[in-house]
């Protein structure tokens, strides 16, 4: 089918897991907004009744994708779709979910103590919920990718960025190419998605060569440098990965820092 097909395949998934994701942010931001105080005992109702429904969302999103990554190399390597399934962790990042979706609660609570007015602290909280809940999302995306790719026999993928607005960091990654047995690299609020290149032969580290060399001038343009040899990756001296400890791959920029246990307030 080529071509036609897997743009077909492409637009449908984005269009499932785009719905699957609108839904889920929906649900826990009203729980979030419906609460008549943010205490510990706020938290702990927030918790029981939206955790079961993330967790689920979770390993639907896994599925879908499942599905997807299986059509998607069923349609460039000949054969037979095969989704299998993919199995979960409830703990995605390694952590506990009740833990960390208690963490707007404790964002919130920070603030106060800060000195921070009460309904810029709420804010505070809600849109920690909303960048927990959009990247535990993600990586339910590309953790069941790597599971699925590796399954198909696919040995390189690219990002394929969203049809909607995206960020310098997602733009410039979209331009290599990745080894399946390495997840893809995300950062809070990444809505790109994992896909897989045709064929066994690597097609080297840049696939995209005009969105390459667009990005570099753009950033030429804003900071004022530029490579003056051409295509040289340059980029690389802003845009970095780096390992975060529960989310894995980070796109990030070099001269952004995380924070350490140093910065942490004492109880």
């Amino acid at each position: 089918m080529g071509e036609a097909l897997q743009t077909a395949l492409a637009d449908r998934y984005d269009a499932l897991s785009g719905g699957l994701r609108d839904r889920l942010i929906s649900f826990v931001l009203d729980a979030f907004d419906s609460l008549g105080s943010y205490r510990d005992a706020d938290a702990a109702v927030f918790i029981e009744r939206v955790l079961p429904i993330v967790l689920a969302t979770q390993q639907q999103m896994g599925q879908l994708t499942d599905a997807y990554l299986s059509s998607m190399i069923a349609d460039m390597m000949g054969g037979a779709a095969a989704p299998a399934g993919v199995a979960l962790s409830d703990e995605l990042r390694g952590v506990p979910p009740g833990e960390v979706y208690r963490r707007p609660f404790v964002q919130m609570w920070t603030a106060l103590s800060r000195g921070t007015d009460y309904v810029d602290a709420l804010g505070q909280g809600r849109t920690r919920l909303l960048s927990i809940t959009e990247t535990d999302l993600q990586l339910a995306r590309t953790q069941s990718a790597r599971t699925s790719m590796e399954r198909g026999g696919a040995k390189f993928f690219r990002r394929r960025l969203s049809s909607g607005k995206n960020c310098a960091l997602c733009t410039i990654a979209s331009t290599q190419r990745y080894r399946v047995e390495n997840l893809m690299p995300i950062h809070p609020g990444c809505h790109c998605k994992p896909e897989p290149l045709p064929g066994n032969r690597d097609p080297g580290h840049v696939i995209e060569e005009q969105l390459l060399k667009d990005a570099h001038d753009a950033i030429a343009r804003d900071l004022g440098e530029s490579d003056r040899g051409g295509r040289a990756p340059d980029y690389r001296t802003v845009i970095i990965t780096r390992e975060h400890g529960e989310y894995g791959p980070l796109l990030a920029v070099r001269r952004h820092d995380f924070t350490g246990p140093d910065d942490i307030p004492a109880a």
